[in-house]
């Protein structure tokens, strides 16, 4: 890299930028915040060290992993992302529970619809057997009434002239 466009890194450092520098790609000059946090946190030496172990393919994401991490540590000196971590385990364990307690209520509001549909279904056999027996009762009740009306009302009408007579 020319002198005039030096990465972040080198600028935070006061150094020349050569052509096959390691921080270049990860710290550009329009971004100097970054490397100067990471570089509070970590230190210039330990960063090209762990870059320079890594796979090509590997630094983007080593690079932002520490700046991550770095930024983390700077707002919460104590915890740094471990802080975030919890927040998250914790969060994970609520969501866990909410799962299981709607997972609960889902198989109880199942267990009360497939008893209703039992109880409806008991309720229509009921219902079909009353009205089974309605149904004979009826049978039975219109087969003993008039079979033969006209019969019937004869025979009436014989007895009742019968005993007419038989009072005179």
């Amino acid at each position: 890299m020319s002198h005039s466009s030096r990465c972040a890194a080198c600028k935070s450092l006061r150094r020349r930028c050569p052509k096959d520098c390691v921080l270049a790609p990860y710290f550009p000059p329009t971004n100097p915040q970054r490397f100067a946090c990471v570089h509070k946190i970590f230190g210039a030496s330990n960063i090209t060290k762990m870059l320079e172990q890594l796979p090509v393919h590997l630094r983007a994401v080593a690079a932002d992993c520490m700046s991550f991490e770095a930024s983390s540590r700077v707002e919460n000196p104590v915890y740094g992302s471990v802080q975030i971590i919890s927040q998250l385990q914790e969060q994970i364990i609520e969501a866990q529970s909410e799962l299981v307690k709607t997972k609960g209520e889902i198989g109880f509001h199942n267990a009360q619809q497939q008893l209703q549909q039992q109880q409806i279904q008991q309720l229509q056999m009921i219902q079909a057997i009353a009205q089974e027996g309605e149904d004979q009762h009826s049978w039975l009740s219109s087969s003993q009434q008039d079979s033969f009306p006209n019969v019937n009302q004869q025979l009436l009408e014989d007895y009742n002239y019968s005993n007419t007579f038989f009072w005179l």
